[in-house]
């Protein structure tokens, strides 16, 4: 089986993919959190944002700064704007 073939297509209703972009911020939040832990447990430093800034975090919980940042745009929910 080619690469192209290795997932053949799966149609989707309008209903049902909206129901699966409901549900994607809570699983990238949890694969994203999941992530972090397992790079510190394999003790590995992680780059995070708070409060407008870059950090370094390291395994045993201390924080280097790296740089100050924009603060985050916030977005209502299905709003649509373009990128430039």
């Amino acid at each position: 089986m080619s690469g192209a073939d290795a997932h053949p297509s799966i149609m989707l209703n309008e209903e049902q993919i909206e129901e699966l972009e409901r549900q994607f911020p809570e699983m990238a939040g949890t694969a994203f959190a999941e992530a972090r832990a397992r790079a510190l447990a394999a003790g590995l430093s992680v780059v995070e944002t708070h409060e407008a800034m870059l950090w370094e975090v390291f395994p045993d919980g201390t924080r280097k700064p790296i740089k100050a940042i924009e603060p985050p745009t916030l977005v209502e929910p299905g709003s649509k704007f373009t990128i430039p």
